[in-house]
């Protein structure tokens, strides 16, 4: 087992909550300062932790428990109809997969997809300085996997590589695009490329059902939910 007795954990004064109107949230994160190999990281993605830039977290509410951690396991997930007709919408997407660093072209479409799809979210209004330290500046297992339509980037996912799986870090698209459902693609995409580098699962982050923009993780099954300490499959 990784030595997380050496890690040093804080925990945030009271702030407002990012995804519930009207509550308050806590959250619990390594010291910023600890080197986290990719073991570790592992581990404490099994254990409900998450990654945003070189930060790792994850809700430490003493009231509230709506944050879900849930992840696919991939090898027993097969398309659904619905699936498979999304599929088809992007049969001539094409994807590179790429390693972090800035380019003007991914910046531009965060921007845009931002600018579009979250006015009322933290992360509005878009800048560069928050998109690197958010999307950039990352571990060494972390990928950039662009998708592209006739010769236009649609979409943009970052995933991290674990020992047991990969971590769907974030997905930014072109909202023009949204007929296509890139974001929905982009998942599928990720189950198809976890079986090929033979691990288990695809880590989603926080499923919460009072939340529209979080809510729709649930749809996938079978998925495993992560509560009181172990992994719930449901079906």
């Amino acid at each position: 087992m990784p030595p997380l007795h050496n890690l040093v954990f804080y925990t945030t004064p009271e702030h407002k909550c990012g995804y519930l109107p009207d509550q308050k949230a806590t959250t619990l994160f390594t010291d910023p300062r600890a080197t986290i190999d990719n073991e570790t990281y592992t581990h404490l993605t099994r254990i409900g932790f998450r990654r945003s830039g070189n930060h790792y977290y994850k809700p430490g509410c003493a009231t509230c428990s709506a944050c879900v951690p849930v992840r696919i396991p991939c090898r027993d997930y097969s398309f659904s109809r619905s699936n498979k007709r999304l599929a088809k919408k992007h049969k001539d997407t094409k994807t590179i997969v790429r390693q972090p660093e800035f380019r003007e072209e991914h910046y531009r479409l965060y921007e845009h997809y931002i600018n579009h799809k979250h006015k009322d979210g933290d992360m509005y209004p878009p800048s560069r300085e928050q998109y690197e330290s958010f999307i950039v500046e990352t571990p060494r297992s972390t990928q950039f996997i662009e998708f592209w339509q006739h010769g236009c980037l649609i979409s943009v996912a970052v995933v991290d590589q674990l020992q047991d799986g990969i971590s769907a870090i974030y997905t930014f698209y072109d909202p023009d695009y949204n007929n296509i459902s890139p974001g929905k693609y982009a998942i599928l995409w990720q189950i198809e490329y976890t079986k090929k580098m033979g691990k288990p699962y695809l880590y989603l982050g926080y499923w919460i059902k009072n939340c529209q923009k979080m809510s729709y993780k649930i749809n996938f099954r079978p998925i495993e939910l992560f509560a009181r300490g172990k992994w719930t499959r449901i079906t």
